[in-house]
């Protein structure tokens, strides 16, 4: 329905009310000699909108009459703003250059569906990228424009959807990993109150468990189910020459190093989902908890190192990753597999070829329909997401210096709405 003019919105008949007009104090034209006249459509829905904001706080009653008598969608379309909140950086840095500010809504492109974001999962590239990727080789490391927005994990409430896209509709509960690896720069900004995102990484939120919980899964579950269940792409792999390839699990015994963590905890449910023999290495303080998502065995690597008393091991994830990984070479039996998650660093190649031992990694890629495939396990309740604290998405700054002090159990969320 084409938009009406300033005087059709004042009484939704084309002519000023001035008795409402006077009462909210807003200024009326006098009257004019041709009301015939054209009339810039655009410029007048602008100019409301900013009398709105001008005198809002003088509104008395009958104002508000004149704003609810207008139908439901012209209200939103009358009130919505082409600004946003956000969690925006102009620097690298520590949590402290996190910002809580105004930000560009996020335009809807082809492909794509706008989603209301309820809440953010925080993952360890939020604060890769919002150091710099120091960690990385300066060859690896994308080139970065400012402002920048963090983070990838999201679950909100489908808001438009662009005309070519099917399968999704305005209001669906939706949850997703966007745009990873290609946002590695900043391009997945889930940070903010509205996001942009592909429709093919897009799934359906599973019903029974809240936008928190949902918002906590996609890149850590999508890594866990990638490298021990299905890779699900063809993609070059940017860590090593060859693909990964998962191995059968079934009548395994896999180990699982940072058990507790992000991809940890996801890892000990989907080894022992699918017929292996767990065991957990974390902190004591994480032991109940492991034993409860599944684990038949745990290691609590403060008092006892794993390598010590852990033998005959067919696959290692270490969800830790670093030049620590090498260690768990001593835990594998010859023709056993080091999963680790974070490989850079890594330095027993050529121990691991004179044991037999297959070395694979893998980075993690979006991918909506592994979201729905997963999300029935997640609606089930046969994968849990846990969750270690929560925090206001105007506090993202607390919530990275909560993930710095490390021993995070499960996710660290933002709840947005």
């Amino acid at each position: 329905m084409p938009l009406k003019t300033l005087d059709a919105l004042a009484d939704g008949r084309g002519e000023i009310d001035r008795e409402r007009a006077a009462a909210v104090k807003l200024p009326v034209e006098p009257a004019r000699a041709n009301a015939m006249r054209p009339v810039n459509r655009s410029k007048s829905i602008c100019s409301f909108m900013a009398l709105l904001k001008r005198h809002w706080s003088r509104f008395s009653m009958p104002g508000l009459e004149l704003y609810r008598c207008l139908s439901t969608e012209r209200r939103k379309e009358i009130m919505m703003s082409d600004t946003i909140k956000a969690i925006r950086q102009h620097a690298f840095g520590g949590p402290e250059v996190l910002v809580y500010e105004d930000a560009p809504k996020p335009e809807l492109k082809p492909g794509e569906v706008l989603v209301r974001v309820h809440a953010v999962g925080l993952n360890p590239p939020d604060w890769y990228l919002r150091e710099g990727y120091k960690m990385l080789p300066p060859e690896w490391q994308p080139r970065v424009s400012f402002p920048l927005i963090l983070g990838t994990d999201i679950s909100g409430v489908v808001e438009a959807v662009a005309g070519d896209v099917e399968g999704f509709s305005v209001g669906d509960e939706v949850y997703s990993m966007v745009r990873f690896p290609s946002g590695l720069a900043g391009d997945s900004r889930a940070y903010a109150e509205y996001v942009s995102v592909p429709a093919s990484e897009v799934a359906i939120k599973p019903a029974g468990i809240d936008h928190a919980h949902a918002a906590g899964a996609p890149m850590s579950l999508l890594t866990a189910w990638q490298f021990l269940v299905d890779l699900g792409h063809d993609a070059p792999n940017p860590l090593q020459p060859y693909p990964h390839v998962p191995v059968p699990l079934e009548g395994k015994t896999v180990l699982v190093n940072g058990a507790a963590g992000g991809v940890g905890h996801f890892a000990v449910q989907i080894a022992k989902l699918k017929g292996a023999h767990v065991i957990a290495v974390a902190s004591g303080k994480h032991e109940a908890l492991l034993r409860d998502l599944g684990a038949d065995a745990f290691i609590d690597y403060t008092k006892t190192p794993p390598e010590d008393v852990a033998h005959d091991v067919d696959l290692v994830v270490d969800a830790v990753g670093g030049p620590g990984t090498g260690r768990f070479l001593r835990t594998l039996k010859p023709g056993g597999a080091l999963f680790p998650v974070f490989p850079l660093g890594f330095t027993g190649a050529e121990d691991a070829k004179k044991l037999g031992v297959t070395v694979s990694a893998t980075q993690v890629r979006s991918s909506g329909a592994q979201l729905a495939e997963i999300g029935s396990l997640l609606a089930a309740g046969t994968i849990r997401v846990v969750l270690d604290s929560t925090y206001a998405l105007a506090d993202a700054r607390l919530a990275h210096e909560r993930a710095a002090k490390g021993h995070i159990q499960g996710k660290i969320v933002l709840a947005v709405k």
